[in-house]
């Protein structure tokens, strides 16, 4: 594992990077949420379970985390951050772009920028809790316009936007995996795990069965 600084608008992002035994099938880049100064057990589980089946994982530290606030800024401070980090991450195959919440948000909007082949959203935040109307659908639809598939891993009970919610307004071509639990789905790693590995495996050649 290395960590680096790197240089942004909003001020030093950290990519910390988890490479396999062997050479690296893809790169999945990870990020965080809006709140907390930690990563959170689902995303590090998804980060394990990725570079045991040899995927290159960069973990990506926002710069509002790194100057210890605990709660993120808005879009305007954390897309040219993520794209700065992004920009220096060496692609070695697929690229695949991810995020819990706020993060997932992020991949979402900046996508195409990078040129993803994939994106893969853990608690797609489609709404905030009971504002239904305040809804967030278009950034999900975004990658799909630049040809990139979308998918979704969502809790069940979460109030950001059920699985029922998410999958009315899905772009085609996306997929949505439902776990038990909520907006955290920290309690659920291991089966978070599972569907992000489910998914890669499916659409790239190397197997990801345990």
């Amino acid at each position: 594992m290395s960590e680096r600084l790197v240089p942004t608008p909003a001020g030093p992002a950290r990519a910390t990077t988890s490479d396999p035994a062997g050479p690296p099938v893809g790169t999945l880049v990870v990020g965080h949420g809006a709140g907390g100064l930690r990563w959170t057990d689902d995303v590090t589980a998804v980060r394990d379970a990725a570079v045991r089946h040899g995927w290159r994982v960069v973990l990506v530290d926002q710069p509002w985390r790194l100057a210890g606030r605990r709660v993120g800024p808005g879009p305007a401070a954390l897309d040219p951050a993520w794209l700065a980090v992004l920009a220096t991450v060496p692609r070695v195959g697929p690229l695949v772009v991810a995020g819990r919440s706020a993060g997932a948000r992020v991949a979402c909007r900046c996508a195409g920028e990078v040129g993803a082949d994939l994106v893969v959203a853990l608690s797609f935040p489609l709404h905030p809790p009971r504002r239904p109307e305040r809804s967030r659908a278009d950034e999900l639809a975004r990658p799909g316009r630049r040809g990139i598939p979308v998918h979704v891993v969502q809790g069940r009970s979460d109030p950001f936007g059920t699985p029922e919610e998410v999958r009315r307004v899905l772009p085609p071509g996306a997929g949505l995996s439902e776990v038990d639990g909520t907006h955290s789905l920290e309690r659920r790693a291991d089966d978070v795990a599972a569907a992000v590995l489910t998914e890669i495996g499916r659409r790239w050649e190397r197997s990801v069965t345990e």
